[in-house]
């Protein structure tokens, strides 16, 4: 659908009476939606009542907030928009934290909530809830429908705003009596945006501008985020980085954007990035943003961030530009678009003495960790997942030092293939994310590497897993601890470890309990046999690595530092 603030759409065939919920399900299948996740409810009966002959592929979850998380990582395993639907009020309210998740992360996700009757709202009828109030910081657009006639072109109108621009949730409430009053549908379905405008072609002069910044700079570094993806430029990218001989670092939801593999990359930056990835970065004469938003993780103490760089920022929304950092070169739009034209105005530079310097960081600063140790290595566990599946499988996470290390350890060649939460840090996020993603890809081996008080949160979402025959495999990374706060108070707060202890069950018979496999792992010479078993399953499997309890993230941007001032680069150094 082209962008612009009035676009119509005539409905197929002579008028015909249908009811609110007719309309919502016609909508979702003239979308494309062939998968849905969502929990019923008194005032959705209406709605799931005319799913049960739809063409669509409906998860239950075992909460909301599971439901959220699936459909938002089918969206971003799958380039889609993901569905979920609750029913009004304490169901409506459990989207809150997913559909945050999807906002903080720009991923396209359509919920559709019910509502009391009209005439009922406001004076606190059962199950009623403010559901647009509660849910307007966190989504892209939310409104409620309160006329039939309305229903169909809201619908569109919210797919089209949650898929274009800067994608985002958007969240359409819908009251009982609206979905069942009727409607005589045909004719044409007009969409009213007349503030919303979405501009994807880049300024051409910004644009030849960049290139030649680029083209003139000795020490660039490409600084890739998640919108890369988002976009589908990776191939772009990929062109921009060999035909201008460009070193590449990725934030975390960038990362896949490039092949890591490739001797430009950079791997990931930041708090608990790459060093020489932060060295780069810090000692660059010209640093080229793409689809990136400078967030604190990244940028450490803003002052001193990349102090020597001229900034191009290329990004499709607007309002990111000079946010946080001041950039020089802004270039607005879309970023597959802009790097297919910036590409054919850049030229080939060695750079001999730029990229000898990062191959020494490289060597001196790699990811390391104590391989002589005869516990369970979280790291050698994420490298042993990464050799056995070729760094071919999707992976979800949950939140914390079980992330940093699947960031770290796993090497990452495509778009699409890392789903995590980043900008709200959700924990609990993996397990559903696991499950949002195998429904996406059932051809793809799905890996959740999860901490195991992330697993704790969502762990009954293993049994939707087995209802749908869903062969996902969770690789739980467990110390007994919240780690990364338990790391935190190592280093912060005198090893005074203050409620980040809790009792685990035993996983593997918790798995079992649900109808999953489910393994025990406490002894290193067992990991890669395994994960060989692991993979072999064909129904959700759930293996328990019990780590070494204090193991830490290194390197580390110690809050409120620049991201040159890394602890635990001694401890690198040593393991060499």
């Amino acid at each position: 659908m082209k962008s612009k603030s009035r676009t119509s759409a005539r409905s197929a065939g002579q008028p015909t009476i249908k009811t609110g919920a007719q309309i919502i399900v016609d909508m979702l299948i003239e979308q494309g939606v062939d998968t849905m996740f969502g929990y019923t409810g008194g005032v959705v009966l209406p709605l799931f009542d005319r799913l049960f002959d739809a063409p669509i592929h409906f998860v239950v979850p075992r909460h909301e907030q599971g439901g959220c998380h699936m459909a938002d990582a089918y969206a971003r395993a799958s380039g889609k928009v993901g569905v979920v639907v609750t029913t009004s009020g304490p169901g409506a309210c459990n989207l809150v934290t997913g559909l945050a998740t999807a906002m903080m992360d720009s991923v396209p996700v359509v919920a559709l909530t019910g509502q009391v009757r009209t005439e009922l709202i406001g004076n606190d009828a059962f199950q009623e809830a403010d559901t647009t109030g509660i849910t307007r910081p966190i989504t892209k657009y939310n409104c409620i429908v309160k006329d039939v006639k309305d229903m169909a072109r809201t619908i569109r109108e919210a797919f089209y705003i949650a898929s274009t621009g800067r994608p985002g949730p958007v969240l359409i409430d819908i009251p009982v009596d609206v979905a069942v009053a009727k409607y005589s549908t045909g004719g044409s379905v007009e969409m009213e945006l007349p503030g919303y405008r979405v501009r994807t072609k880049g300024h051409t002069k910004q644009i030849s501008t960049a290139a030649e910044a680029i083209n003139e700079s000795k020490q660039p570094v490409l600084y890739v985020g998640g919108g890369v993806i988002i976009a589908n430029a990776s191939e772009e990218l990929r062109a921009l980085a060999e035909k201008a001989h460009l070193p590449v670092t990725m934030t975390l939801l960038g990362l896949g954007s490039y092949d890591q593999r490739k001797p430009e990359s950079l791997d990931m930056l930041g708090m608990h990035g790459a060093a020489y990835a932060n060295y780069a970065v810090q000692e660059c004469d010209l640093l080229i943003a793409v689809g990136a938003r400078f967030d604190d993780r990244v940028t450490g103490k803003i002052e001193t961030f990349a102090p020597n760089a001229k900034v191009i920022h290329i990004d499709i929304d607007p309002s990111s530009i000079s946010k946080n950092v001041h950039v020089d070169i802004p270039v607005v739009g879309d970023a597959k678009d802009i790097l297919g034209e910036l590409v054919k105005d850049v030229e080939y530079r060695e750079r001999k003495r730029w990229f000898n310097k990062i191959a020494e960081w490289k060597k001196k600063f790699a990811f390391r960790y104590d391989r002589k140790s005869s516990t369970v290595k979280p790291q050698y566990v994420v490298e042993e997942l990464c050799r056995q599946t070729e760094s071919k499988a999707i992976i979800t996470t949950g939140v914390g030092q079980n992330q940093m290390w699947a960031a770290q350890f796993y090497r990452f060649t495509r778009p699409r293939q890392l789903i995590s939460s980043g900008g709200l840090g959700t924990m609990g996020y993996g397990l559903p994310a696991a499950i949002g993603a195998q429904v996406a890809r059932p051809d793809a081996t799905v890996i959740d590497i999860d901490g195991d008080h992330s697993f704790n949160m969502t762990m009954t979402e293993l049994a939707t897993a087995v209802e749908h025959n869903l062969p996902i495999n969770v690789c739980i990374l467990n110390n007994g601890y919240m780690g990364m706060v338990r790391q935190w108070q190592e280093l912060f707060y005198n090893k005074r470890y203050s409620k980040s202890y809790l009792s685990n069950p035993d996983y593997a018979v918790v798995a079992q309990a649900m109808g999953a496999v489910g393994i025990t792992v406490d002894k290193k010479a067992d990991v890669p046999k395994a994960i060989k078993k692991m993979l072999a399953e064909k129904k959700p499997c759930v293996v328990d690595f019990r780590i070494e309890r204090e193991e830490n993230v290194w390197p580390m941007v110690p809050a409120g530092k620049s991201i040159d001032e890394m602890s635990g680069l001694d401890i690198l150094e040593r393991l060499i």
